[in-house]
C-alpha cells in the first residue's frame, strides 16, 4: 500500500470520502469514528502508533470532509467500510471504533474475514426510544446556532486543557456537520425510535475483541450490559475499563489508555 497522509476514495454508491494515515510502516489499524466527529479524531493516537504502525481514518458518510448523500443507515456504514477496507489492499490487523464506529466495527469484525482484531471504545450497541434526539440531537442543534467564532470559541473553551492536536480534530468535526445528517441517522437507523439494539454482535465474539469503558456513570454501555457481555461474549472479549474517565476516554484518558491499546495490538 502507497504511503499518503490524504486521498479521496470514491465508494461503491458514488459518495466521497477523506481516508488520513499516520505511520509509513507495521500493521494497519483502521480508526472509525462516532458521531459529529472526523477521521481527524483519531490524530493523536495515530501519532502516538506512527513509529510502529500504520494508523488509517476515514469520514463517515456525513462527517468531516465525506460525502453527506446517501442513507444513514447500519448497512451503508457497514458497506462504506467494507470499501474503506477494500481499498487499503491488504488485511486489517485491528479495526478501532469509538461509539457508532464502535457499534460498526463490532459488527464489521464480525463480517470481515481481513480484519485479525477489533477494539471498540464505549461502543453504542443500544440507545432506548427518544434518548436520541433528548441528548444527543439536543446537543448538536445548540451547537449548529452559533456563529463559526462562536463554535471554534466553545470548542477551545470545553477542550482548553487538551493537546492542540486535539481542538484542531473537534474544530474540523465542526466545520461541515449538519443538524440534518444527525437527524437522518437518528430516523433511517431506528436509533430515535429504540430500534438501535445491536448487543447479540458481542455474544460469542469469533476473535479478539477488546471492550475500552469509561466509569459506568458516564458510559453509553450501562452496567447490567457490561455484565451481559462478560457472561455471552465469549473468550475473545476482553474489558478495559478506566475509572472516572468519560465517553471519550481515548481523549480524556490518553496516557491510560495508550498502554492498553498497545499491548492488545502487541498480543
Amino acid at each position: 500500500m502507497e504511503t499518503l497522509q490524504e486521498r479521496h476514495l470514491r465508494l461503491s454508491d458514488g459518495a466521497e470520502t477523506t481516508l488520513q494515515q499516520w505511520g509509513e510502516t507495521g500493521p494497519l489499524v483502521l480508526g472509525v469514528h462516532g458521531v459529529g466527529a472526523s477521521r481527524r479524531g483519531w490524530a493523536r493516537i495515530g501519532e502516538q502508533l506512527a513509529s510502529r504502525a500504520r494508523v488509517v481514518a476515514y469520514d463517515q458518510r456525513g462527517h468531516g470532509d465525506a460525502s453527506a448523500q446517501g442513507p444513514m443507515t447500519v448497512q451503508r456504514s457497514l458497506a462504506d467500510l467494507a470499501d474503506v477496507v477494500a481499498s487499503l489492499g491488504e488485511p486489517v490487523h485491528t479495526l478501532m471504533g469509538h461509539s457508532w464506529g464502535g457499534a460498526i466495527v463490532i459488527i464489521g469484525g464480525r463480517a470481515f474475514g481481513a480484519v485479525e482484531r477489533v477494539v471498540a471504545i464505549d461502543p453504542m450497541l443500544r440507545l432506548g426510544a427518544g434518548i436520541w434526539s433528548a441528548n444527543v440531537l439536543r446537543e448538536f442543534r445548540t451547537a449548529s446556532t452559533l456563529s463559526p467564532d462562536e463554535r471554534e470559541a466553545s470548542i477551545r473553551r470545553s477542550y482548553a486543557d487538551f493537546p492542540e492536536v486535539e481542538i484542531a480534530s473537534k474544530l474540523h468535526a465542526s466545520q461541515r456537520l449538519s443538524i440534518d445528517t444527525l437527524e437522518a441517522l437518528g430516523e433511517e437507523s431506528a436509533i430515535e425510535a429504540g430500534g438501535w439494539d445491536y448487543r447479540s454482535a458481542v455474544y460469542d465474539y469469533p476473535k479478539p475483541l477488546l471492550l475500552a469503558l469509561p466509569d459506568p456513570t458516564r458510559s453509553v454501555v450501562p452496567p447490567d450490559e457490561r455484565e451481559e457481555f462478560r457472561r455471552l461474549g465469549g473468550p475473545q472479549v476482553r474489558f478495559a475499563v478506566f475509572d472516572g474517565a468519560g465517553h471519550s476516554l481515548h481523549r480524556e484518558a490518553f496516557d491510560r489508555f495508550i498502554p492498553v491499546l498497545e499491548a492488545f495490538l502487541e498480543e
